[in-house]
């Protein structure tokens, strides 16, 4: 027990002190492609056409993107931001929380038949260096006590109704949160006889996050925009 102590003196504070301070510590964010003028050799090489041809130059919708990285290296490599406020509006945005949910949201996170890593990256907001509880946002087991609905992966045809289903049980107001490019619109699942495709097509989505998967602070970002603490942006940018 002396020894933990010890180490737990020695280690000092290791959570973030974001959004308090700026967060520039290496391994937060896998960082996403940039818009450029000029060529566009580039945009013949992404797998999900996230990157296109706009004014002479490359846009690049984010909510294709899934971090593949071809367009990060060669000749024509795009510039790579490493930002994490990558939260976007839903087509049927309802905007953030009433105000008196500002300082406290509780979040019920359900998979939706993802990869893992999505998962994976819900997991890790607990996790001392994020401490998401800081910020007033916690993790219920049930939809009933949900005020936001996160979820996570490409809707399966097994998820369909169980997803519909947590949606109705949840109270109002409730919002929900669409996490990654599966959720948003397939991701490189698409839609098919076991896919049903992105989470709008069944409930109505709030905010969505992109990345294949996006990472723990982009999460928090995209929770705290719910409360109207921070902001979302568009989701397709363009030079």
């Amino acid at each position: 027990m002396a020894n933990w102590t010890l180490k737990g003196l020695t280690d000092g504070v290791r959570t973030t002190r974001w959004p308090d301070a700026a967060e520039d510590s290496p391994g937060v964010t896998p960082g996403r492609p940039q818009p450029r003028a000029g060529t566009t050799a580039e945009v013949a090489d992404c797998p999900t056409s996230a990157l296109f041809e706009h004014s002479g130059g490359t846009g690049v919708d984010f909510g294709r993107c899934i971090h593949c990285q071809r367009c990060r290296h060669g000749d024509d490599a795009l510039d790579w931001a490493s930002d994490f406020t990558w939260a976007a509006g839903g087509d049927k945005s309802r905007g953030p929380l009433p105000r008196r949910f500002r300082q406290s949201i509780h979040v019920r996170y359900i998979d939706a038949g993802a990869c893992g890593g999505c998962m994976g990256e819900v997991r890790l907001i607990d996790a001392p260096a994020y401490n998401m509880h800081r910020l007033g946002i916690f993790i219920t087991a049930t939809p009933r006590d949900a005020d936001v609905l996160l979820v996570g992966g490409p809707v399966s045809q097994a998820m369909r109704e169980p997803l519909q289903k947590a949606y109705a049980a949840m109270p109002a107001p409730k919002r929900v949160v669409a996490m990654g490019v599966c959720a948003i619109n397939g991701g490189v699942f698409g839609q098919s006889f076991a896919s049903a495709g992105g989470v709008a097509g069944e409930i109505p989505v709030d905010i969505t996050i992109p990345g294949c998967p996006p990472p723990p602070l982009a999460i928090v970002d995209a929770l705290l925009a719910v409360t109207g603490r921070s902001t979302t942006h568009e989701p397709v940018e363009q030079p």
